[in-house]
């Protein structure tokens, strides 16, 4: 059978690794109070595959015949768990119905091509066959463009690019690599690595998502300040369509019409199944560092943001977390002893002399990259700036946490849902002069969902991402659920969020896509003309919706 690894199929990530709080000792105390949850209750326990009632496959014999054909037989499965492994991605509502057992629709059959010819080989098989197919990474997404719409009655194929892995490729004059798409983050950085190049970019997900992934969904990484947006990193493409290879070549600009680029970018599959692309990468810098700092309040440090963005110097990560999120920092580190203890009680009491109110406190996060005397200019000039607006460097160990912890806060959905709590993200993006506000009016809007469905919840936010002309802002929820309602209590909190984005200048998503989880919200966002131009490329492109149908825009 085929050697694509895949997350766990019942929650993120592998086995064997999960949250643990134990070593930190302000987390159980900052829960009980935030959220009314003692997290020392015993938790559910892990799923058993055999609880699941796995519907029969519904596809004719002799199609999956002709796609073993293609493949071989170690590379085609239908097995229960290959099947429900791609039913569904992972967000917050994937979970939730897994563990219901809800399971309305699912992949038919998995399939794993080795190559661009393969791909052609399945997709022209399947259209002719009228199935579906919905071409799977690393199955990290949360905004719901994985899943089969429940009503669907033809064939799905679950298109895994797993075994598409590799840099095919390094134009070292231009600074170009191309790049297959089932390539996951470890796997493109380590081959890429060994020759002295980065791609430099680094999402949450990065462990286990993919850069075919992050194309159709419009990624960014954490680093995009110094590398850009999956978007401006991603300079030319392949893509497979019945009958046909689109191929974009990598060309810096052009003027060639509407860019077909932009058309497969965030297209979430429903053009096309993208098998290669060309990206920038950068060789890797001599040095690396991310300092931490802290400001006296969010307002003090989303100013020194901006200003930091408009400056000369030219940071990889400029990140401030508000109170909220910052306390939830300080309860999740390790214990402190020593040294290490006697230092961070003597900032707090510095901070207090000066006047700061110690639960305003913001901290945040900026990396440098570069030659040692190019990352020396960058941190003086940003030192100013942070004075200006009021903040102090807090040195290299906070910054040496969130490098440490950057990727494991998934897992915290998992440990708050194995003990019937709620935590999930929103992100959205908005102009400076309108990030304040929209940040008030999405607090205001949460609180009062959680007043609506009667729990105590809690919403923190961080502002990452900058750009000429705003920044993102993302923002984590959580609360203790109700047993048997789970979702409609979910959908009040999520749509209140959701809603507070668009009415107040923000964008339904950053960077995590639409899918069909914020479908609703595309019309208000880019108006009922431009879901007319997209339903209409769709159409066009793939007039017989075999293509990830229902995502995106919603008819």
């Amino acid at each position: 059978m085929t050697t694509v690894k895949h997350m766990k199929w019942w929650g993120w990530g592998v086995e064997g690794v999960a949250f643990h709080h134990e070593d930190k000792p302000d987390f159980a105390p900052f829960v009980q109070k935030v959220v009314d949850l003692d997290v020392n209750i015993p938790p559910v326990g892990a799923m058993d595959l055999a609880e699941l009632s796995v519907p029969a496959a519904r596809i004719p014999g002799d199609l999956v015949a002709e796609l073993t054909e293609v493949v071989g037989a170690d590379h085609v499965a239908s097995d229960d768990l290959d099947r429900i492994v791609h039913t569904y991605g992972k967000s917050l509502r994937d979970l939730v119905r897994l563990r219901a057992k809800d399971i309305p629709r699912i992949p038919d059959v998995v399939v794993y091509p080795g190559d661009e010819a393969e791909v052609q080989q399945i997709v022209d098989k399947a259209v002719a066959a009228d199935a579906v197919i919905i071409p799977f990474g690393g199955g990290s997404n949360i905004a719901g463009s994985l899943e089969a719409p429940p009503e669907e009655t033809r064939p799905v194929i679950s298109l895994d690019m797993g075994r598409m892995n590799k840099v095919l490729d390094i134009d070292e004059e231009s600074g170009l690599a191309r790049i297959q798409a089932g390539a996951l983050g470890p796997d493109i950085e380590e081959q890429l690595g060994r020759r002295g190049w980065t791609l430099g970019h680094f999402p949450d997900s990065f462990t286990h998502s993919t850069l075919g992934g992050w194309i159709a969904t419009r990624s960014s990484g954490m680093q995009s300040d110094k590398y850009g947006d999956i978007a401006d990193i991603t300079r030319g493409l392949h893509a497979v369509l019945p009958g046909k290879v689109l191929v974009l070549r990598p060309l810096p600009s052009t003027s060639t019409g509407p860019s077909v680029r932009e058309m497969i970018l965030g297209s979430e599959g429903r053009l096309g199944v993208i098998t290669e692309a060309t990206v920038n990468v950068h060789r890797i810098p001599t040095e690396r560092l991310i300092l931490g700092y802290l400001f006296p309040s969010w307002e003090a440090g989303i100013a020194a943001m901006q200003e930091i963005s408009t400056s000369d110097a030219h940071p990889t990560v400029t990140r401030i977390s508000d109170s909220y999120e910052t306390a939830f920092s300080f309860a999740t580190r390790k214990k402190s002893s020593g040294i290490s203890k006697l230092v961070n009680e003597t900032v707090m009491k510095v901070l207090q002399k000066r006047g700061w109110n110690l639960d305003d406190i913001c901290l945040s996060f900026i990396g440098y990259e570069g030659g040692r005397a190019d990352v020396s200019r960058q941190k003086a000039m940003v030192k100013d700036v942070v004075g200006k607006h009021g903040g102090i460097v807090a040195g290299k160990g906070p910054g040496q946490l969130y490098d440490q912890k950057k990727f494991d806060t998934p897992y915290i959905r998992d440990f708050l849902l194995d003990r019937h709590a709620v935590g999930d993200v929103s992100e959205t993006a908005a102009p400076w002069s309108k990030l304040i506000p929209l940040y008030n009016a999405v607090r205001a809007a949460a609180n009062d969902a959680f007043d609506k469905i009667g729990v105590k919840g809690w919403i923190m936010c961080h502002m990452s991402h900058s750009y000429h002309s705003g920044a993102c802002l993302y923002f984590t929820f959580a609360y203790k659920h109700g047993e048997d309602e789970v979702l409609a209590q979910y959908d009040i909190v999520k749509g209140a969020i959701q809603q507070a984005f668009v009415d107040n200048g923000g964008t339904l998503s950053h960077h995590h896509g639409v899918g069909v989880e914020h479908a609703p919200w595309m019309e208000q966002d880019i108006s009922a003309a431009g879901v007319h131009f997209i339903d209409g490329l769709f159409s066009a492109v793939d007039p017989g919706q075999n293509f990830n149908p229902g995502k995106v825009v919603v008819k």
